[in-house]
């Protein structure tokens, strides 16, 4: 799926990168938790957050998004925006809730990223034993 393609479907404002919306997304994946961001997203990922710090940016960098949407009708201030277009990284933004915009996505044929928690891929820290507690399988 394009980025103007995800533009369209949640009715999105471009906040930076106008210039790149014909990137082709190949997955997206919704959090506000950027833990969860950097132990589960995978491939050419879009990234969905109503986080509006810098933390989502360097999240953004370290898993290579493709782009931020922001969710709920937040807005990126101008630092924010200024990162971004320094990094070449689009910021959009929708007003519609997370779980809506994930929804959109994904019937329009957006896959979400399938790793699951548990995986040998994902959390690295509970991959031995040793560290993992007892009420995990």
């Amino acid at each position: 799926m394009k980025l103007r393609e995800v533009q369209a479907i949640l009715k999105a404002e471009v906040f930076t990168g106008a210039d790149k919306l014909d990137i082709e997304v190949e997955a997206g994946f919704g959090s506000d938790l950027m833990s969860d961001v950097l132990a589960f997203a995978c491939g050419r990922v879009l990234l969905l957050t109503g986080l509006t710090n810098t933390h989502v940016i360097h999240t953004a960098a370290m898993i290579d998004a493709v782009a931020i949407v922001f969710v709920r009708g937040k807005r990126p201030d101008k630092t924010l925006i200024q990162a971004a277009a320094g990094m070449g990284l689009p910021l959009l933004g929708t007003r519609l809730l997370m779980y809506d915009s994930c929804g959109r996505l994904f019937q329009a044929g957006l896959k979400g990223c399938s790793r699951e928690a548990g995986d040998d891929q994902v959390a690295s820290g509970l991959a031995d034993n040793k560290t993992r507690p007892e009420w995990l399988p």
